[in-house]
């Protein structure tokens, strides 16, 4: 596999920016590269002629489409697929991020009522041919959906008219038993080809769900097979996965292919998946999959603008928060696939005009949570984010909650490099906002315990080696989970590009230099499941105790001490192998693939 090209970043150097633009940073180099470099054909090569250069990504490609004579005169049929992932429960309108001329911008996108609007207006432009499809991660990341344990969010997802679901790696978060309520509750099919029972009843090793769903669009038959990430115990508490079985797509996919397109005479077949874009781009890689058109990818929170064309498969995700919609439009004619088209899409409250009747079953199923989500406990004078790869500002909230409360009893606190919750912006008049209840939800919607342990200075090393190379690695097929692990306390420089366990050029606590041999004392959050002396993935902690306190009492706590906070980007992570000032890593979104 090439080597990987990182984007780099450097702090705005400009007199006139603003605060936040002194603390964020500036594309360099992206991770395009990388991308690229990971497909080991070029695009076209497993496909007719006619369909090399077919998918523009654009709308004027669309309209070409639908205004062609075939189509008009019903010679040729277009079938449209409408993709979605990683909602994780974000009931409004919010704030979004986006990196234009170099600089941070935000926009209001996404919302059940807004997002009801788009798809059904999408659907009406196709109505027979249309297929409304989600990734998984629905029902977890917000106050209403953990309080009601996911169950407030089924009925806007049926409201919504999906035909196809894929559980996501956090669909797991409450249970074997409730993701199995949950997910049943929907109206649409569900499918995944790679969870089974892991009982010790009649139905061990059975299939949870179907593994694929066909069906006949536009003359011709289609059909889907589903892959959740088969890492899902190890990335979620382990407790969350007790009795399901994992396994890697390769065990079973080709089997399912040949099903599809002998059997089945299905005209295209595509992976839905939630797996990150590097796994599902070193999947795209593998014979295992030959006879696959698409993998329909998720978990990441990518906004793919152009299909990354792999060896044996086209991918793409569709972002996240329900933010952006994911468009493919195929043209059939005499049962062959003669064109295509993928777009991707903002969900646009100034375009699409909210869903009245929507609106009102959101306020419905939020009602028993109002007073409590709706609840102020806080402020920030500067846009809580996280979408930067090593530090940001959303995160070093939570660690600097974290220490403020036990720095007199630890030499360092961890947090998990998650990617869920959009940003808070503050209002350009107040000069603030408000931070809820609901919005700690969206930061940590699991109510974890606090924990403390000691580990020495080895171990804390080793460990570190290890979470550079989850994020880093050179190999796709060896990224793990979310992005870098969060602290403070601890300042770390290293190389990217290095080998794994070779990466850490210095590593400092509190100033001073790490001694190997010195015994550390931690926190962290509990995960349910690990064994007792594991803290934040950190195995034979020394002395590990439980403190007594949640994440969520510290955080407000914290707030009620700090009434307006301004957490910034500090350089608590630097790496050599980029700018001298580099602050942070910026994570490849909608403006690596325009």
């Amino acid at each position: 596999m090439p080597e990987t090209n990182i984007t780099h970043l450097h702090s705005c150097t400009c007199s006139n920016c603003t605060d936040e633009q002194q603390h964020l940073p500036v594309t360099q180099n992206s991770r395009r590269d990388f991308f690229k470099n990971a497909s080991l054909l070029t695009a076209g090569a497993f496909m007719p002629p006619s369909l090399a250069n077919a998918v523009s990504g654009d709308a004027y490609h669309q309209n070409e489409i639908f205004s062609n004579k075939a189509v008009k005169k019903g010679k040729a049929n277009v079938f449209t697929l409408l993709h979605t992932s990683d909602i994780h429960a974000q009931l409004y309108t919010h704030d979004e991020f986006f990196w234009e001329n170099n600089q941070p911008v935000y926009k209001k996108r996404g919302g059940f009522a807004v997002l009801k609007t788009m798809l059904q207006k999408l659907k009406a432009e196709n109505p027979a041919n249309t297929v409304i499809i989600d990734g998984g991660d629905c029902f977890q990341g917000s106050g209403t959906a953990s309080l009601s344990q996911g169950q407030a969010i089924i009925p806007l997802i049926n409201n919504i008219g999906y035909d196809l679901i894929l559980p996501g790696n956090w669909e797991v978060v409450y249970g074997k038993e409730m993701m199995r309520k949950d997910l049943g509750g929907y109206n649409s099919a569900k499918i995944c080809a790679n969870m089974f029972h892991d009982t010790t009843d009649e139905h061990r090793n059975e299939m949870i769900f179907p593994p694929y769903w066909t069906k006949i669009v536009a003359g011709v038959k289609i059909g889907f097979i589903g892959y959740n990430d088969p890492l899902t115990p190890k990335r979620q508490s382990p407790a969350y996965s007790k009795g399901i079985l994992f396994t890697k797509p390769e065990v079973n996919v080709q089997k399912y292919i040949k099903l599809l397109r002998d059997y089945e005479q299905c005209a295209m077949v595509f992976l839905v998946t939630h797996m990150g874009l590097a796994q599902q781009i070193d999947l795209a890689n593998k014979v295992d999959v030959k006879g696959v058109d698409y993998i329909l990818g998720a978990d990441t929170h990518e906004r793919v603008r152009k299909p990354i064309q792999g060896a044996y498969a086209k991918v793409t995700e569709p972002g996240a928060f329900g933010s952006f919609v994911a468009r493919l439009d195929v043209v059939i004619e005499d049962g062959k696939i003669i064109d295509e088209n993928y777009h991707l899409l903002d969900v646009d409250p100034e375009k699409y005009k909210p869903d009245a009747a929507m609106n009102e079953l959101v306020e419905k199923v939020r009602q028993p949570y109002t007073q409590q989500l709706n609840k102020v406990i806080g402020k920030t004078a500067v846009p809580l984010v996280r979408y930067y790869v090593l530090e940001n500002p959303m995160d070093n909230l939570i660690t600097d909650a974290m220490h403020w409360k036990y720095k007199d009893k630890v030499d360092f606190v961890a947090s998990n490099g998650f990617r869920f919750c959009p940003p808070l912006v503050p209002d350009a008049k107040k000069g603030y906002a408000e931070i809820t209840n609901d919005f700690l939800w969206s930061m940590m919607p699991v109510e974890a315990d606090l924990k403390i342990g000691e580990i020495s200075g080895k171990q804390l090393k080793e460990w570190l080696e290890k979470e550079l190379h989850n994020v880093f690695a050179k190999n796709p097929a060896q990224r793990f989970g979310g992005w870098l692990v969060r602290f403070k306390g601890i300042t770390l420089n290293f190389t990217v590009n290095k080998e794994a366990g070779q990466r850490i050029n210095e590593i400092k606590i509190n100033g001073q230099a790490l001694d190997e041999t010195k015994m550390y004392k931690m926190l962290g959050c509990e995960r349910d499941g690990d064994p007792d002396d594991t803290i934040c993935r950190i195995e034979k902690v020394n002395n590990p105790r439980k403190t007594g306190e949640h994440i969520h009492n510290v955080i407000r706590e914290y707030l009620a001490a700090h009434p307006l906070v301004s957490p910034k980007i500090e350089g608590r992570v630097t790496a050599t192998d980029a700018p001298a000032n580099l602050l942070s890593q910026l994570e490849g979104y909608d403006y690596i693939f325009r």
